[in-house]
């Protein structure tokens, strides 16, 4: 079957390899989108501390069912929760499973969605809904970030937002704020592509390196500062300023992986008894929300690229490539 595979550090090939091996209690997905995650983007750059070459990488896909299994017949359209759990840690038996100790994901600790054909656990695996198409399918997972981003940290309806940075996850997030009652949400953004894709869904953009942001919330926000703010973006300057930006008893909601430490300004939150929060993957309830958000029309524009397989290359250098206006880029099989 033909698959998108990690080499080693910057070196991806498409290539066939052998059909996957089924685990009892697993069962095989034709794959039809595979889309790239920043996760990959770390593995490709060789820096991810788990993925290890040769691997087929990939955790968001949809496909259909190849073969039978419990509960799912051939055919069925579907995707799939692509999180490993141990099952006998602490935080697996009391209900935490997306938080594990040794927590593993499909693409990452074994071979993933870029391919023809990926082998999947049964209990996984997720059916579509007719009006999810194929392509919207395999972004249920970044949607599900979104989703468990606002429930876990107990969002409520009515209250503001600020999203700091517009990648996949932020503007998923700020559309999921809107779907959730937000009353208004901004977004912070420097790339100019990115920020006329979020104006065209409807946000107000703020360009941080042109208006002091600390000064625009103290302005537009009655509280002298945004009830919810969330870091999407994962970078020192971004750290910078979430302090400045949240009302006093607000929430900082951090849901971008920092590559590097990163160091604030700590005293601001005492003072403003600021709840900061971390958020991590999804529950399984929050991948099947986002299934069935997924019917938004707002979230297919996020993908803003759809490329056939051998054209993995192409695929990763837009996303390298500053100034490309890719957002989400997707693999089709």
């Amino acid at each position: 079957m033909k698959a998108i595979v990690y080499e080693g550090a910057n070196h991806i090939a498409v290539k066939d390899v052998p059909m996957p091996k089924i685990p009892e209690g697993w069962a095989l997905v034709r794959v039809s989108h595979a889309g790239i995650c920043g996760t990959d983007l770390n593995i490709y750059a060789g820096t991810h501390p788990r993925a290890k070459a040769p691997l087929v990488i990939g955790h968001e896909f949809s496909g259909v069912m190849a073969e039978d299994a419990p509960g799912l017949l051939k055919g069925t359209r579907v995707t799939v929760y692509p999180l490993l759990s141990c099952g006998t840690c602490e935080p697996c038996k009391t209900g935490n499973t997306h938080v594990c100790n040794t927590l593993g994901l499909l693409g990452i600790d074994c071979d993933g969605g870029m391919a023809e054909y990926v082998a999947c656990p049964v209990d996984k695996i997720v059916p579509l809904p007719d009006l999810v198409s194929d392509k919207v399918a395999a972004f249920v997972e970044p949607i599900a970030v979104a989703v468990h981003a606002l429930r876990e940290t107990g969002f409520v309806p009515g209250d503001n937002a600020i999203v700091l940075g517009a990648g996949t996850i932020g503007i998923a997030t700020a559309i999921t704020l809107r779907k959730f009652g937000a009353s208004d949400v901004i977004i912070s953004e420097t790339d100019k592509a990115r920020a006329k894709l979020a104006e065209g869904l409807g946000f107000r953009v703020i360009d941080p390196a042109k208006e002091d942001l600390h000064t625009f919330a103290s302005k537009t926000c009655k509280a002298g500062g945004f009830d919810w703010v969330y870091d999407c973006a994962g970078v020192q300057a971004v750290a910078d300023v979430l302090l400045d930006l949240v009302k006093v008893r607000g929430h900082i909601v951090i849901v971008a992986s920092y590559k590097k430490p990163a160091a604030m300004p700590l005293f601001k939150g005492m003072a403003k008894e600021t709840d900061f929060r971390f958020c991590r993957v999804y529950r399984m309830k929050d991948f099947e929300i986002a299934v069935s958000m997924a019917q938004d029309p707002d979230y297919e524009k996020i993908i803003t690229h759809v490329l056939p397989a051998d054209e993995a290359q192409k695929g990763f250098d837009l996303l390298f490539t500053k100034g490309t206006g890719a957002v989400k880029v997707m693999f089709q099989f």
